[in-house]
Order: C-alpha cells, then structure tokens, then sequence
C-alpha cells in the first residue's frame, strides 16, 4: 500500500498543503497546455496557417464535449473529497464505484453525439469550407476516441480529490514528450497532415490514461469488490446532482464560445487564425490561476467534509494570493508583448495584427477570471455547483449579447469586450454565492466558542 502522494487538507497549514499540492497540480496543467499549444505550433509552422485555423476551429467544440466530462468528473471528485475528508471510508468506496459506472455510460453517449453531430456542429459554426476538410478530419479521430480523454479526467479527477497531484504530473509528463515526438514525426518527416496530430493526441492520453489507472489500483483505502457495483439509486443521485451541475456549466460556457467563434467566421480565415491564436494564449495565461481554482476545490471539499469551516476561509486567502502573483506576471506579458507572442504561433501580418489588438485589453482585464477560478471553485467544493451553473448561463449571455451589440462597430476587438464582460457577471454571481454559503456557517462555529468562553469565565466558575 502505498499512500505517501495522499494530502489530507483537513491538518496542517493550509499554506504549505495547498502549495505542495499546488507545484505539481500546475506543472501537470502547464504541460498539458504547453502539449497542445506546441502541438498547433507544430501544425501551423509545418502545415500552414489555415491547417492552424482549422485545429484552433475545433477549440470550441472540443470544449463543448470535453468540458462536459470534465465537469462532471470534478463534480464527482468534490463528493469523493467530501467523504474523504469526513473519513467515511465507505461512503468513498460506494461514491468511487458509482463514479466508475456513470463514467462508463457517459463515455459512449458522448462519443456517439460527438461524432454523429460534428459536421452539423461545424456547419453552426460557420466554418469555412476551405477549413472544413482538415476540421473534419481532425474531429472523428480526436472524438472517436474522447472515452480515452474522459478515463483521463475521472482518474485525475479522483486522484486530485484524494489530495494526489503528483500521479497525473507523472503521467502528463510522460504522455507530453510521446505527443511532442510523434506529432514532429508525422508531421515534419511523413508530412501527414491534421490526422497526424490528432492520432498523436490519442496515443499520448492512452499513455496518461493508463497512468492514473494503475495508481488508482494501488490506493487501498478505495479498493473495491463487485459489492460495491450494485445499483444504488441514493449513490447515483448524489453523483449527478453535484456532476450534472459543473458539467452544464462548461457545456454552457462552450455554447457561448461557439457563438463568439461563429460571428469570427464570418470574418474569414484571417479572423479564424486570429481568434485560435488568441485563444491558445488566453488558456495558457490563465492556466496558473485556474490550477489555483482546482487546488481551492481539492481543499475546500475536504475541509468541508470535515466541518473545518475556518480553514477554507484561510484557503482562499492562499489561492488569491497565487492569482495575483500570476496575473502581475502573465498579464504584462499579453500587454507588453503581443506581436512577439502572435508571430511564435502565425506568420500571416493581418491574424497578427488582430491579436495585437486582442492580447493587451484582455491582460489588462484577466486579473476578473483568475479570481473567477478560485472563488468558483469554492462554491463547488462546498457542495453548491448551481450557482456556477447560473453564473455560466449568465457568461453565455453576456457573450452572445456584446458580440452581435459591438462585432459591427468594433470588429475583432468586440470578441475582448465579450470575454470581460462575461468573466465580471460570472464573479459577482460566484462571489455572492461563496459568502452566502460559507458564512453562516462560519458564524456557527463562532457560536459555540462564545458559549465555551462563557462557561470557562470567572463568574461562571465561582458558581
């Protein structure tokens, strides 16, 4: 048995858990984004600009699918964080189980809607026709196998929950040098096209797939017989109440992305390639404090589980702190540097100039989403994931609504505007949601310390 990777948040300073949880947690999310950013790189230096406009197209789809997963499996990882924190080793056992099974039959309902309604999905999008061809291509491998992306997201997403960062940093680390290898050989030596860099996808998330599996079969404390695999109608419940949630939420947020990226389309492939390249530096940028979120989400889960109200307050407080750090960092780099970080990704002088336009008015403003990751996270982690849901909807508005109001006037700066206005509507709902939640409770746990001091005081002695 070996559990040495486990953090149990719950004792300890909650600086130096969330730090050291925190250090692997986002060299994994990092590699992860810097895979995919080289991946395109690769494609765009070595198939073109309109093959890089076609991957970046896929963005949003992808997001659409992927995020839905994503969602649901972080949603069951809060429950399995819950239970691990309060020590109630069976309940973990049976949420472990459950979460297994709906992983299972949510693989094959989405593979089967990805791939059934990814030409219909494009067509919506407004897709270019001289795109069409590689998107196409690049979507039935990449979503016929999207099961492998979810095994991916539900082992990583159990293990985080248990405190764990290191397991998928191995296995991104691992899976990362297998992508960037077999992407520069299909590409750049067998000049293979889009399907070389979405087979090289699919063999490096086997890879990490397969990682995070064994490390799972090694945790005892969520070892399992065929017992715990009988139906249990309380369990599954459970499960997609907190998943189905944070899931949505994702899925509304790529509705909203989709929109942007149609009304970019009808622009042509200069605004295409523009928009990708611009997205590719945003996820990238925003990837330190997201992590941040997640580590928020991991901590907050157990702690509350555990009834530690006071330290998910000291919690938050540490991963704010991270945010900022990075926004000082990360942001000047988008306001002082856009032409250099355009012509890494692109060649073509308009897409370029595009992104100058985008990259500074977004630095200057992505302080709003990086405190977004980790007060959503929050919430998330306390068990309440229908005010993020909300706070989704309300960021798929704000985005539809400000591009068809400014696409006319302002052009490509109007899909800026759209991202900042959607990332402040979503902090206000979060930020109300997260002191509605964690307050009461933190003054009912004022309470019975009042009522201790007043039974140890003096008068109350001499009685």
């Amino acid at each position: 048995m070996n559990e040495k990777k486990i953090i149990d948040f719950t004792t300890g300073s909650p600086a130096k858990l969330i730090l050291s949880f925190y250090w692997p947690l986002l060299m994994t999310s990092m590699l992860q984004q810097l895979y995919n950013f080289v991946d395109v790189m690769i494609v765009g230096k070595g198939l073109g600009d309109n093959a890089f406009a076609s991957v970046g197209n896929m963005g949003s789809i992808f997001f659409l699918i992927v995020g839905f997963s994503f969602g649901l499996a972080n949603g069951f990882g809060v429950l399995i964080a819950q239970s691990f924190g309060a020590k109630d080793h069976e309940q973990l056992k049976h949420r472990f189980a459950g979460t297994i099974q709906l992983s299972i039959v949510m693989a094959v309902i989405l593979t089967f809607l990805s791939v059934t309604f990814l030409p219909t999905a494009l067509r919506l999008m407004n897709t270019d026709e001289v795109l069409m061809k590689n998107c196409l291509i690049y979507g039935y491998i990449v979503f016929g196998a999207i099961s492998i992306s979810i095994c991916y997201n539900v082992s990583a997403a159990i293990l985080r929950a248990l405190g764990d960062s290191r397991t998928p940093l191995k296995a991104i680390i691992i899976s990362s040098v297998i992508n960037l290898a077999l992407d520069s050989f299909f590409i750049l030596v067998l000049h293979s096209g889009v399907e070389g860099a979405a087979v090289a996808t699919v063999i490096s998330q086997i890879t990490s797939s397969i990682i995070c599996i064994r490390r799972l079969r090694s945790i005892e404390m969520i070892r399992i017989d065929a017992s715990y695999f009988k139906n249990e109608a309380k369990i599954y419940i459970d499960l997609f109440a907190n998943g189905l949630p944070m899931a949505f939420m994702n899925s509304i947020t790529a509705i909203g992305c989709m929109v942007v990226q149609h009304n970019v389309n009808n622009y042509g492939p200069v605004y295409t390639t523009a928009y990708s390249a611009c997205s590719k530096y945003m996820n990238l940028f925003m990837n330190p404090a997201s992590t941040a979120g997640n580590a928020m989400s991991a901590y907050t889960s157990q702690n509350y589980g555990a009834k530690e109200y006071n330290r998910i307050k000291d919690g938050l407080k540490v991963c704010l702190s991270i945010s900022l750090i990075t926004y000082l960092l990360l942001g000047s780099l988008m306001v002082f540097i856009p032409r250099q970080l355009a012509s890494i990704l692109i060649s073509g002088e308009e897409s370029i100039k595009l992104v100058c336009e985008y990259l500074p008015i977004c630095g200057i403003a992505i302080i709003v989403v990086d405190v977004l990751f980790v007060v959503r996270c929050g919430v998330q982690g306390m068990g309440h994931p229908v005010p993020p849901m909300w706070s989704g909807v309300l960021e798929m508005v704000l985005r539809i609504t400000v591009i068809y109001a400014l696409m006319s006037r302002l052009g490509f700066m109007s899909v800026a505007y759209a991202e900042i206005s959607a990332w402040v509507g979503a902090l206000i709902v979060n930020a109300v949601a997260f002191c509605k939640v964690l307050l009461p409770k933190l003054g009912a746990v004022k309470k019975p310390a009042k009522l201790s001091q007043g039974l140890c005081s003096p008068l109350n002695r001499s009685a």
